[in-house]
Formats: C-alpha cells, structure tokens, sequence
C-alpha cells in the first residue's frame, strides 16, 4: 500500500464520517446539525485539503526508522501546523477536521513506519504505535491553551484526542470496530462512543449536564435503534445545541483503521 493510497484511504474515512445520515447533532447530508459555520461541503473541502499532508505523514513514518516513536512524532508537528492552515484557508477560518488530523496524521505515519519495517498492518501493532508516538503528550500540553478541548480537561479532566491517541485508540477498538460489523453496524458504532465516551465538544456546550443526558439517549437508542429514533434525537441535540463532534472523529478514525487493515 503506497503512502498516497494510504492518505486516501485517510480522506475517504472523513468523507463517510460527514456523509452518513443521520447523525445527532452532528453535519451531515440532511442538515449542519447544532453548526451555523459549517456544511457538509465544509467538510468535504476540509478532507481534500488534508489528504496531500496525510500522505506525506505516512512518508516521514517510512522514513523514520532510525528515530524513536517519540521523534517521529516531532517531526509531524510543523506538518500538521501547515495542514491545518491548509484546512482554515479552504473552510474559511472553521475548525472542521482538526482532531482528525492529529489522530489521522499519527495513524498515517504508523501505517508508512509499519511497512517500512515489512510488518502486517494490524488494528494492533497500528493502534500500539500510535500510542508510543503520543506517550505523555496530555502531560506536555496542558499548560497550551487556545483549544476547547484542553479547556474542558482543565475543568472536566476530559482527555480528548490526546488522551484517546495515548490510549492507542482504545475507544475505538472496543466501541466502535466491532458495531461496524453489524446491520446498521455504522449507527451503532456512532451510538456506542457517545453513549461511553467523554466527548470534550459536548461538556463544552453543554457541561455534564448535556453529556449525560446525550449519553442516556445514545443508550436507549442502542436498546431499540431505528432511523425516526434516530432522526428525533438530532432534532433534540439541534434544539439543546450539542453535537458529539468528539465522537464523530473517532468515527472516522474506526473506518480508516477498518479499511487498511482489511
């Protein structure tokens, strides 16, 4: 599997993420969800504008078997710095893939270093070296501000993308991989992070508060799914402006990591 190939696969996730409909409170091909900056075409630009880096993310992995974990992932900073000003300047200034692009990025770069090394690609040993890379970076950033998510830490003790990066991904592996092969297993996938995860983008709009009740909601509707179900709870989240915006990356990251181990 090529870099570009990789980077692609990377681009698509993103672009099922958006496109699946419905989703609560989240942009979609239905409606914007609980956003008034952004659009399903927002999003779609955003992947774009994303995929020429993600590539040479999985580039610098393969190249970077004579640097520890750690260093490869210093080295993907000033790439991701570029790609997300990439992203800003195709969305007009919205943060629309950011989360994604850091957990992505990581992905994609273990995926090049993986094949360096003429090791299989595994959910495993992918996920296993995403958290070398991201070892202790909660730690080292928290005194960074200018993001949602490290707010919500500081008062919540959310660990966001980070954390779930260090955890190589954990709630992804257990919540939502294997829902993707069920019926309707994408719905369930979605429904089983919100109903578990500490989404940092719901305790931002809405405090524990909000988070608990979305996490209820998601669980009755893991009880009895159905897509009017399924539909009233994004009406509900639209009302009460909370989106799981969290989850929906991790979304994207279980279909990038299903479609290059399989």
């Amino acid at each position: 599997m090529t870099s570009a190939v990789i980077a692609k696969k990377a681009r698509e996730a993103m672009e099922r993420e958006v496109l699946l409909t419905p989703k609560p409170g989240l942009v979609d091909a239905a409606n914007n969800g609980a956003h008034n900056d952004m659009s399903k075409d927002t999003f779609l630009r955003s992947a774009a504008a994303l995929e020429p880096w993600l590539q040479r993310m999985a580039e610098r992995g393969r190249a970077s078997l004579e640097e520890t974990p750690q260093q490869l992932l210093a080295a993907l900073r000033p790439m991701g710095m570029e790609a997300e000003a990439d992203m800003y300047a195709v969305t007009g200034g919205v943060n629309t893939h950011k989360g994604a692009l850091f957990s992505l990025g990581l992905l994609c770069a273990a995926c090049g270093r993986l094949q360096a090394e003429n090791r299989p690609l595994t959910e495993s040993r992918l996920c296993a070296l995403a958290a070398e890379m991201a070892s202790g970076i909660t730690a080292r950033e928290l005194s960074l501000t200018g993001t949602h998510g490290l707010a919500v830490h500081a008062v919540y003790g959310a660990k966001g993308v980070r954390g779930e990066a260090e955890s190589g991904f954990e709630s992804v592996r257990v919540l939502a991989l294997p829902q993707l092969e069920r019926e309707n297993g994408c719905y369930l996938a979605l429904l089983n992070l919100i109903a578990h995860v500490r989404d940092t983008n719901v305790l931002h709009r809405a405090g524990e508060e909000g988070l608990s009740w979305l996490q209820g909601r998601a669980k009755d509707l893991l009880a009895g799914f159905s897509v009017p179900a399924l539909e009233q709870l994004d009406r509900e989240c639209i009302q009460r402006n909370i989106s799981p915006g969290g989850c929906a990356d991790l979304l994207a990251i279980a279909f990038f990591i299903q479609s290059v181990i399989n």
